[in-house]
């Protein structure tokens, strides 16, 4: 017993000889596995993503979700079937459950038929930016509850994928008083709908007037310059920027080219393939939505737009809490505060004075 007592310890600290190796520490603790857990996880609960399409009739809205996730998300008019255009803007949304490689995506897709179809456009925003308002106000309702859901629905508009008519031109006063106020509501992607119908020339032409018109109009599109958080987002993200609105072309229909399926246009000239980069941007615009933004997406909307939302309601309520985590706020009217009175609290000062430029009338 007295010679183990004396016996050194391997890992004493003591100096070691140099003919004695030194204890070595382990190489891991297993902190990698962590990624795995959350993988795990993920799988089970699967993901929520809801976008909202805002455009005229007739530019492809409906065919373009179909072509983004391969899936008939919204069924096509049969030929023949004419539909009368609703004489006011109705929103329509549908949910999809999209399975791919064990994960399950709930898609919700909420479409404006309606919207800029008529001859007096005027205040035709105001239904649209209602209803991404009340989408924040239920989540906030269900958040506020003393005792709530352990995993509260989430029905707040993501992403808004704006369709702009491909006149070639400018934008017009419509897209142009409607994206001031969506900008600061949601995150806007604008593309360039139907891009076949305009040359290579008249497309890049066409891309550097509207840039021009959102920077001169302060509207600020994803993805926002003042959101990147480290080097390698600005430099991911400012090539988009260059590239934004992106110039698509949606087809949900397969076509053989070369021996290979292929989803295209089917023309007299010839076949446009959509993911084909030399004939429209479409690749652009899907790897943005879902292969490398869609958890930023999520983000933004929740720690920016709702944030914000939230601020003006719990400021609003003018009553003082009651108990721990209580709050009792009044009812909102949603359309009033769509007209502008949840602005972004960093709105910059030339953005504030265009905003307060006589208003253009339709």
């Amino acid at each position: 017993m007295d010679s183990l007592r004396q016996s050194p310890s391997p890992c004493s600290s003591r100096p070691s000889s140099p003919r004695t190796p030194p204890c070595e520490m382990p190489a891991s603790v297993g902190i990698e596995a962590v990624l795995d857990q959350l993988k795990i996880k993920a799988m089970k609960m699967g993901f929520e993503f809801n976008v909202m399409v805002v455009g005229q009739s007739g530019l492809g809205k409906s065919t373009m979700v179909n072509t983004l996730f391969k899936s008939k998300v919204w069924k096509s008019t049969l030929p023949g079937l004419g539909v009368p255009t609703p004489q006011t803007l109705q929103l329509h949304s549908v949910t999809h459950v999209i399975e791919e490689k064990g994960l399950k995506l709930k898609l919700t897709v909420t479409d404006t038929p309606g919207f800029g179809d008529q001859i007096n456009n005027d205040k035709c925003w105001e239904p649209i930016l209602s209803y991404i308002n009340e989408q924040y106000e239920q989540y906030l309702q269900e958040e506020i509850l003393i005792t709530r859901q352990r995993h509260i629905p989430d029905t707040r508009v993501h992403c808004c994928v704006y369709f702009v008519p491909p006149t070639g031109h400018c934008l017009r006063p419509l897209d142009i008083e409607f994206l001031q106020r969506l900008c600061r509501t949601v995150n806007v992607v604008p593309v360039i709908a139907r891009a076949d119908s305009l040359t290579i020339e008249e497309r890049e032409a066409f891309r550097s007037r509207i840039q021009k018109d959102l920077k001169s109009h302060c509207i600020d599109v994803y993805p926002q310059k003042r959101f990147d958080e480290d080097a390698n987002d600005r430099i991911l993200n400012s090539k988009i920027r260059e590239r934004i609105p992106f110039a698509v072309v949606g087809a949900d229909q397969e076509h053989l080219v070369n021996g290979r399926c292929v989803l295209g246009r089917k023309t007299n000239w010839g076949i446009i393939e959509v993911e084909n980069m030399a004939h429209c941007e479409f690749p652009l615009l899907r790897d943005l939505l879902i292969r490398s933004h869609l958890q930023d997406l999520k983000d933004i909307t929740h720690n920016i737009h709702y944030e914000n939302y939230r601020v003006v309601r719990l400021n609003e309520s003018h009553q003082l809490p009651r108990g721990p985590g209580w709050v009792n706020l009044a009812p909102m009217n949603l359309a009033h505060a769509s007209a502008g009175q949840l602005t972004s609290p960093r709105t910059s000062k030339a953005c504030k004075q265009a905003q307060e430029e006589p208003k253009y009338d339709f």
